[in-house]
């Protein structure tokens, strides 16, 4: 077996911060994102992450801070998004380029899934497709999201972005697709580049089993500010984080806040806001804010902000 992990995005929904750092870098909780997903892979299956030219120096970083030697950095040479090969395509050239012949266990990087792979894993049938699906249990929600028609645990369909859905389960970006399967994927990626979730349709029409792995954890899909803030506050609950060289005083924090390495807050009110590294907040009130690296905040109040690196604001 070998996972696949596509983080080649370059989540424009999410700038100012991801205009210098991929989405699956940003950290929640106080881990970068494709960690989590990272550390439950079992130790014995090597691990491809999928990326592109801008984001290779900080992959490669993270990479080596890390520290598991079965991890490789695939680099898409690309700079934007109209030069992208596409989710699909990517995975396709890698299985073609390397010449995969194994089980693949594909995973989307900018999620979060709060199931075991373990768990995935033991779930699979030989020569089955398994795709794990969250019940996000509101059909208004499930709009937004690749739905997944199931009769226990067969699926029987799928719907992409539904107007209106049949069900509340939904496709969580994370799959296990049997080596003899690859050869359609390679074959439908030729057309559908852009689309991995249509690559379980055309399984489906041509005859080909898949089962899914339901889980009740957490399950964020990070598409969105408000989808980080979320997801923020479900992992974190009403505490702190103060990670590494970090000082907070005559400071009232609220709800889920995190202060990043090497970041001071003094003298301010922090309700459900996440401080990223080397950033200085003095005299502020911020509410439902992200701010990214290196940020200098002083006497200023903020609520529902996402700041870009290096911004400073200081009230005169």
């Amino acid at each position: 077996m070998h996972a696949f992990i596509l983080a080649g995005g370059f989540a424009t929904r999410l700038w100012p911060l991801t205009e210098k750092r991929a989405k699956p870098l940003l950290p929640l909780a106080g881990v970068p994102l494709v960690e989590y997903l990272v550390r439950d892979i079992p130790e014995d299956i090597p691990i491809t992450i999928s990326t592109n030219a801008v984001f290779k120096d900080a992959f490669e970083s993270w990479t080596a801070a890390f520290g598991r030697s079965n991890i490789e950095i695939l680099i898409e040479d690309v700079k934007s998004d109209d030069q992208k090969l596409g989710a699909l395509g990517a995975t396709a050239q890698w299985i073609t380029d390397a010449r995969i012949n194994d089980d693949v266990l594909l995973l989307t990087g900018d999620n979060y899934c709060g199931f075991s792979f373990d768990a995935f894993l033991a779930a699979a049938s030989e020569d089955t497709t398994l795709i794990a699906v969250h019940d996000i249990g509101d059909l208004n929600k499930a709009k937004a999201f690749g739905t997944v028609i199931a009769d226990g645990t067969k699926v029987k369909g799928f719907e992409e972005k539904p107007k209106e859905p049949k069900t509340t389960l939904v496709n969580t970006g994370c799959s296990l697709l049997p080596k003899s399967v690859l050869s359609i994927l390679v074959e439908h990626a030729k057309e559908h580049p852009d689309n991995v979730g249509g690559v379980f349709e055309e399984l489906l029409n041509r005859g080909k089993p898949i089962t899914c792995f339901s889980f009740c954890e957490p399950w964020f899909d990070i598409g969105s500010f408000d989808a980080y803030i979320e997801a923020t506050k479900e992992l974190i609950g009403d505490r702190v984080i103060e990670e590494e060289g970090s000082t907070i005083g005559q400071t009232t924090c609220q709800g889920s806040v995190v202060i990043g390495e090497r970041s001071s807050v003094s003298g301010s009110q922090l309700t459900d806001t996440v401080v990223f590294e080397d950033c200085i907040i003095e005299d502020c009130v911020l509410e439902d804010c992200v701010l990214d690296k290196g940020c200098t905040l002083k006497g200023i109040d903020l609520t529902g902000k996402m700041l870009r690196e290096g911004t400073i604001l200081e009230r005169k």
